[in-house]
């Protein structure tokens, strides 16, 4: 199953970059990172040398999605060795977007809605609510 915004509920969330949008602690409104870690309840976001661990209730984070590519343009990238990379932390009108770039989706996601244990939640076997 492709990573796009309707599946981005059933895909593992460790290793993208995500930025708090809205939340009920003021002083957490525009942390912004990679995900390195996610709990049932939170989230923990690492930026260079700072790590903070938010919860999900109450927050509301905004994801950055690789946009689906064709075949043709993998081939392409393969063939000219680039690689697809997200935009960086600093770059761009507000912390972790980079408001042109073209290769990049920007999801926003009540944390509310992520609040399960992950490996339920992007299970592939069985019946699950999520699907």
């Amino acid at each position: 199953m492709a990573l796009t915004p309707e599946t981005l509920l059933r895909h593992e969330l460790v290793g993208l970059h995500a930025r708090v949008v809205e939340s009920t602690n003021p002083d957490a409104v525009g942390i912004s990172g990679r995900v390195v870690d996610e709990t049932m309840r939170t989230l923990t976001l690492s930026a260079g040398d700072r790590v903070w661990q938010l919860p999900k209730q109450g927050t509301t984070f905004e994801f950055a999605l690789p946009k689906p590519r064709t075949d043709e343009a993998a081939d392409a990238e393969k063939a000219s060795g680039t690689t697809f990379e997200l935009p960086s932390e600093t770059a761009g009108p507000r912390a972790g977007q980079s408001g042109g770039c073209e290769g990049v989706a920007y999801v926003t996601v009540d944390g509310a809605r992520l609040l399960s244990r992950p490996a339920l939640r992007s299970e592939k076997a069985g019946v699950s609510t999520w699907r």
